[in-house]
């Protein structure tokens, strides 16, 4: 391995958030780079299903010194939002490096020492831009499940096409959950949607209400000045373990009982390797979808003492509690419900970049 480079902060993930914390860090013309596993930045939006969509409308989807190209009530699609984020990166010529993976972070002397595979970067400052969505979580009872069911976890879907034909058990019933049940149902299939309900925003987002009543009220000032760590409806609205689904946003009950999905009770096991629910039914179903979330993962090559019991980081708005230098952007209810949305990111995002130049000005006095 070369002799590492020296770069004063590495920003590792280059979507909204560390795309966010590089905007400002190159405002005040602090050295960094920002490393991509992926080939090209966005490409973890243009892995998601094909049909996404966000929740959000294009007027609270654009980042710092950038507007969304698109008409302010429209709601983009993933491929729309990968672009832009690639965009970005180019118009502010951030120093963005795609295609490479960091394998540790660890102590280096009184610094940092970010290593992949080929390369090697000490520094004072990591900022690990990246949600605490990292691996597919799926029941240990998975595994006992026939060999001829076809297994999906929600970040592999793609597209109908992925599915088996015969009938389709999608366990999670959140937002990924119905709308990939529905999407299902759509073509084709017998569809079962498992899981408990976890309520809904009782009105289409795409509708009169939904364009002026709920997006500027319940993302703008509910979700991101409401509940937030600063308020005891935030703090105890805030997840003490791992992140729990949201209310469906884009779907209704009533509309995933007309698309023609029925809604199943919840997936406890395997019984002669087919699923069995709560309630005692044994499905012959030839697909399941795993929508059933993510374990944080971090704690498997960041080796640094900034981690509780659950694996998730201790910090403080996304700086770390007990190691001066490491910060977290992009994870769920960092400071405020809003944080997973692309104005929530982008706000944690200036926090964090400001804990950092304040940190390198010090040092440097």
């Amino acid at each position: 391995m070369r002799e590492p480079e020296r770069i004063q902060t590495v920003v590792i993930g280059a979507g909204q958030s560390g795309l966010s914390v590089g905007y400002h860090l190159a405002q005040q013309g602090l050295p960094f780079v920002i490393l991509e596993s992926n080939p090209r930045v966005g490409d973890t939006w243009r892995k998601r299903w094909d049909s996404l969509r966000l929740f959000t409308p294009a007027r609270y989807d654009a980042l710092v010194g950038m507007p969304f190209p698109a008409a302010a009530t429209s709601f983009p699609t993933k491929d729309a939002m990968a672009d832009y984020l690639e965009s970005y990166a180019k118009h502010f010529e951030l120093p963005v490096r795609t295609g490479v993976t960091v394998t540790r972070v660890s102590k280096h002397g009184t610094g940092f020492l970010v290593v992949g595979d080929d390369f090697s970067i000490e520094a004072e400052n990591v900022v690990v831009g990246m949600s605490d969505y990292q691996r597919p979580r799926v029941p240990s009872f998975a595994k006992d499940l026939d060999p001829s069911i076809v297994q999906l976890h929600s970040s592999e879907y793609r597209k109908p096409a992925q599915l088996a034909g015969g009938s389709v058990l999608v366990v999670g019933a959140g937002n990924s959950g119905a709308e990939i049940a529905l999407e299902s149902a759509r073509n084709g299939h017998r569809t079962m949607l498992s899981g408990r309900h976890p309520g809904h925003v009782p009105f289409r987002i795409e509708s009169f209400l939904g364009r002026n009543v709920f997006a500027p009220f319940v993302l703008r000032v509910l979700f991101h000045r409401i509940l937030t760590l600063n308020t005891p409806i935030g703090r105890k609205a805030h997840p003490t373990g791992p992140a729990q689904g949201t209310p469906l946003i884009r779907t209704r009950p009533q509309e995933i009982a007309a698309g023609g999905v029925e809604r199943v009770a919840k997936t406890i096991g395997v019984e002669n390797g087919r699923p069995v629910l709560e309630d005692g039914r044994v499905l012959d179903v030839s697909t399941v979808v795993w929508c059933t979330g993510f374990h944080t993962g971090f704690s498997s090559w960041i080796d640094l003492p900034v981690f509780g019991s659950d694996g998730a980081p201790v910090h403080k708005r996304g700086v770390a509690t007990n190691e001066p230098g490491i910060y977290f952007t992009g994870l769920h209810f960092l400071f405020a419900m809003s944080s997973t949305m692309i104005h929530g990111a982008a706000r944690d995002a200036e926090y964090v970049a400001k804990a950092v130049i304040a940190r390198a000005r010090r040092k440097a006095a």
